[in-house]
């Protein structure tokens, strides 16, 4: 049989089976699909018969699936010869296709609509398993009464149930039939010894039936599904249990939904998944918005841990002032409320767009970590309202308010009407919503009207009346409950509102607490001393409510411990923007020792290949040689690197560092990847203009440093040209990514329209619709220069002897390697040229690198190096070339290196040993009486004795003057020279005195 997939029958369901993402995602959602068969009568043969059923036991089987009828008189006629309409209808059913006498009757002449088979003749031949003939009169017809032969049989079912079908086959069908009987015959359809030629019989026919139906039974493919991601399933199929398929969606899944899935197996079959992905740890943040200007609501696809949630420290509002005083988890734990602190700093402008940044959020089950930035646009025009009233005993009542208030209107005492009427009595504000207002009131019910509160928007409450009732209170507070912050921080909560608590301690009164804050009925208290770790017995005394009603309470509580380990959230380099030099910043997920987290050992940065990266602020281990800097209000340490890193992916890693917690949490040991780029300003790449010669126009072309946003970069009102803005009639076309065109008549009213000096734009946004920062913040500017591309002088740098880098003023896109030529010598006489073997562009267009390879190695001294242009083929997009170029001076870069091997010679008969080297070019020496620190020399398997003074750089020759130790082999002699060490203290460099002889390790035998 062939391996292939049979996705005839439609009688499965999908059961749903609820799951979710959890812990490291190892478990996943399962989906079961119902393997229960369609035709349970094939069971004891699909599963192994114990009789071998008779060819009655089959067409009785069949008949009762409804895939074979009998004749009037009860019959089953199984010797007679059968129709085609006959077994048209047994090949539909055993399929189980879709009845189609619309396609018989349009298609075949002889087949009516009142015709019983038509449905069935229309579907076998919409399918593709039976076609009809032309008749005499060239028409098509379907000839459903004529026979059908033994091997037609075979063909229809070969096809229908997929079969492979051989090339070559020997048998006694026609031509044409061969290769199908022979694979109806392997796959028991009929048996060999039959006339294949014949007409076939009704008892064939439920033979064959009973077969097919059989192995489409087994061809039925169950499926387990689970649910990595919304966007990944890997599905475990039932012909293929050892071998689960993994497979990305185009579409995201839908949580707590049923989803419809088509997936291509790698067998190339096509299969519909049907499943409803249950999920309750969250996954994502789900939205951000804010229906006023001190509240944010964040909102989650499932259920989140409340302690991270709940830690405001995870939540910053990008470019904004705005400080955040608390975060308040909902008890689904599916959204979490951001409380911005009261003064005006921290309110949000009113529908002015502000982005959320979530980071360091666990999910429920801590699977995942939620990070994400989100836009939102806060919009305040609800009026707050008196949400509710509360009686304080028959002396004070308390006003909630729906939203956040401002402090002002509620200390104006007026502000408040009881029964109508002005009342006597002081107001405490109690940030964000509450006003607890003290005055005698009778028991009883009243009514409460409030004026003149107005919201962080200016939107002022509607004076409606509230009802509330006071009765008599003559308890103190009772505690409800207790909830512990490590060691040293425990919060009360009460079942009334609570006025003040004059003292609180924990197990012994030395142990003395501070009353931090009151909030309602909410009460925080910090201890210098800790608790212990078991069972503790809290003491609060003077416990007063606004009833003058006063106690003394206490409460056991076991201390819940912070165990969780700190980790790095994040961790990139970034460069500095006047220095350009790159920086470490690392973002950690919580708050930590300020001391580990500065301790210069716990970091080391690497290269690809496992070595210490190279810069001036690391040592030669990758350790930081500057102390890291911890911020503590971003839980951020940056190291700064003092030197620009070559740009590549290095590796990070960080360990040892704890967290605040009394017993403090170590981070396990973690390794993370890091790219360094060379960053480029943002702003405006360069400006040009092209006059038409025929028309009033011309055209200024403004190429930014990084794709914009169509519609800002369109606007003609941000632009100016030497100070004027564009003329009437000027409009802009965005004619690449990063590049705009303004139209502008060249004369407006017979005066001429500004095209040189000064183009500035202002508010532009990126393709991410952040607005583009220049060196005057939100206004760029460049002067109008000529359509060519200049070269910036100042970045021509030779980096080897065989690469040269040039950086222009544009974005290139074709170049030409013969535009450019290279000359080394101080005068006419010395010079020397260089033309490069091949030219490439970096990604950003704006560099260009000239390799020069074999007989055009550069020289490793390029001090008297120079470069400039033959032609100016190389070109941009829009067809400018580049400036000619005139003997622009090259940055010689190249570190000089060991050129060749170690010569050395014995002096005074082997008492100590010249050892030398030469160098690709010159070399100074910056540090004599230190040189020979840098350099380990070894005679025989012993380290030699170099002393101070006893090296000596002589040109490009370097002598190392080396003692051997005694009884040593004098036969191998090693050198190796600390080139890291070297490239941050640069004791000897080439005549430049900026590259810094790079590290080796060379042996001779002698």
């Amino acid at each position: 049989m062939s391996n292939k997939s049979y996705n005839l029958s439609k009688s499965y369901k999908v059961k749903d089976i609820q799951g979710g993402e959890t812990k490291v995602m190892k478990k996943f959602l399962t989906i079961a699909l119902s393997t229960a068969m369609a035709f349970s009568m094939f069971a004891s043969v699909a599963f192994g018969a114990e009789k071998e059923l008779t060819t009655q036991d089959k067409y009785d089987a069949l008949t009762k699936a409804g895939i074979f009828e009998g004749f009037k008189d009860g019959t089953a006629g199984l010797d007679q010869n059968m129709t085609r309409a006959q077994f048209a209808k047994v090949v539909a059913k055993l399929l189980s296709l879709e009845d189609d006498a619309a396609t018989a009757t349009s298609k075949y002449v002889d087949v009516k609509a009142n015709n019983w088979a038509a449905p069935f003749i229309g579907s076998v031949s919409k399918a593709g398993l039976m076609e009809g003939s032309k008749n005499q009169k060239g028409q098509v017809a379907f000839d459903f009464n004529g026979n059908v032969t033994v091997e037609q049989m075979a063909k229809v079912l070969v096809i229908a149930l997929k079969l492979e079908v051989p090339a070559t086959a020997e048998n006694g069908a026609s031509a044409w039939a061969k290769g199908y009987v022979d694979a109806a015959v392997k796959a028991g359809l009929i048996p060999a010894n039959a006339n294949f030629k014949a007409a076939a019989t009704r008892e064939q026919l439920v033979i064959a039936a009973y077969t097919a139906s059989v192995e489409i039974e087994k061809a039925k493919v169950s499926y387990e599904v689970k649910v990595v991601d919304a966007n990944n399933i890997q599905v475990t199929f039932s012909d293929a249990k050892d071998k689960p398929e993994s497979f990305k969606l185009e579409k995201a899944l839908e949580a707590n939904k049923e989803n419809t899935v088509t997936v291509k197996r790698a067998n190339g079959q096509e299969k519909t998944l049907k499943f409803t992905w249950t999920i309750t740890a969250a996954t994502k943040v789900e939205s951000v918005k804010a229906d006023n200007l001190k509240e944010i609501l964040v909102t989650f696809d499932g259920e989140v841990d409340a302690k991270t949630a709940g830690a405001k420290e995870n939540y910053d509002i990008k470019n904004k002032d705005e400080s955040i005083k608390s975060v308040t988890v909902a008890d689904d734990k599916k959204s979490a409320l951001i409380l911005l602190d009261e003064g005006d700093a921290s309110t949000l402008t009113n529908q002015k767009e502000a982005t959320l940044k979530v980071s360091n959020v666990y999910n429920s089950d801590k699977s995942k970590t939620l990070s994400a930035e989100v836009k939102f646009t806060p919009v305040d025009v609800k009026t707050p309202e008196v949400k509710e009233v509360v009686g304080l005993g028959t002396k004070a009542f308390k006003v909630v308010f729906s939203e956040p208030v401002k402090k002002a209107g509620i200390y104006a005492t007026n502000n408040f009407k009881v029964d109508g009427k002005t009342i006597v009595a002081t107001v405490e504000y109690k940030y964000p919503n509450i006003a607890i207002v003290t005055t005698d009131l009778a028991v009883g019910d009243h009514k409460l009207t409030v004026s003149n509160v107005e919201d962080f928007s200016g939107l002022k409450v509607i004076p409606l009346e509230k009802e509330f009732k006071v009765a008599v209170d003559t308890e103190a507070p009772q505690i409800v409950s207790a909830k512990t912050n490590d060691l040293k921080e425990v919060t009360l909560e009460f079942n009334e509102t609570v006025k003040s608590v004059s003292k609180a301690y924990h197990n012994v009164t030395a142990n003395g607490g501070t009353i931090t804050e009151i909030s309602d009925n909410k009460v925080t208290v910090t201890f210098a001393n800790p608790m212990n770790f078991n069972e503790n017995t809290i003491f609060v005394e003077g416990v007063t409510d606004y009833s003058g009603n006063s106690a003394n309470r206490e409460v056991k509580v076991t201390p819940t411990l912070d165990t969780e380990r700190p980790t790095v959230a994040k961790a990139e380099l970034k460069q500095d923007d006047t220095s350009k030099y790159h920086k470490l910043v690392i973002e950690l997920s919580k708050s930590v020792d300020k001391d580990s987290a500065e301790t210069a050992k716990n970091y080391t940065l690497k290269k690809s290949d496992g070595k210490a990266a190279s810069a001036v602020g690391l040592n030669a281990d990758g350790h930081p040689v500057l102390k890291p800097v911890y911020d503590a209000s971003k839980k951020t340490v940056t190291i700064d690197l003092a030197s620009k890193l070559d740009e590549a992916t290095y590796t990070l890693e960080v360990n040892s560092i704890k967290d605040t917690a009394y017993v403090p949490n170590t981070m396990l040991p973690f390794t993370t990847t890091v790219s360094a780029s060379v960053v480029k300003e943002n702003g405006i790449s360069r400006v040009w203009v092209n006059e038409s010669s025929s028309n009033n126009e011309a055209y200024v072309y403004v190429q930014y440093k990084k794709p914009v946003n169509s519609d800002s970069a369109r606007d003609t009102a941000k632009y100016t040209i030497a100070g004027q803005k564009l003329a009437s009639g000027a409009y802009i076309d965005l004619v690449t990514a990063d590049t705009v065109r303004i139209t502008t008549p060249k004369t407006v009213d017979g005066k001429a329209v500004a095209l040189k000096g000064t183009l500035t734009a202002t508010l532009i946004q990126d393709a991410n619709g952040d607005y583009i920062v220049g060196k005057d913040n939100y206004i760029l500017s460049k002067e109008i220069g000529e359509s060519t591309i200049a070269l910036d002088t100042d970045s021509v740098k030779a980096t080897s002897q065989e690469k040269l880098e040039l950086k222009f003023d544009g974005k290139i896109t074709s170049v030409d390697r013969t535009d450019f030529i290279v000359t080394v010598g101080a005068t006419e006489a010395t010079y020397k040229t260089y033309k490069p073997t091949a030219a490439s562009i970096s990604s950003d267009g704006s560099t260009i690198s000239l390799e020069f390879k074999d007989s055009a190695k550069l020289p490793a001294d390029m001090s008297t190096a120079t470069i400039s242009t033959i032609s100016t083929n190389t070109q941009d997009g829009f067809g400018s070339k580049i400036a000619v170029i005139s003997k622009a001076k090259v940055t010689d870069n190249i570190a000089p290196e060991i050129d060749g091997g170690l010569t050395v010679k014995s002096v005074t008969g082997a008492t100590y040993y010249e050892i030398s080297f030469t160098a690709t070019e010159g070399l100074v020496n910056h540090n004599t009486a230190n040189l020979n620190t840098l350099f380990t020399v070894k005679i025989g398997d012993k380290e030699a004795t170099v002393g101070k003074d006893q090296v000596v750089v002589d040109g490009n020759k370097v002598t190392i003057y080396a003692t051997p130790a005694k009884d040593v082999d004098q036969k191998v002699f090693s050198v190796v020279f600390d080139g890291a060490a070297n490239a941050r203290v640069k004791a000897i460099t080439d005549n430049s005195g900026e590259n810094a002889l790079k590290g080796f390790n060379e042996a001779v035998v002698k």
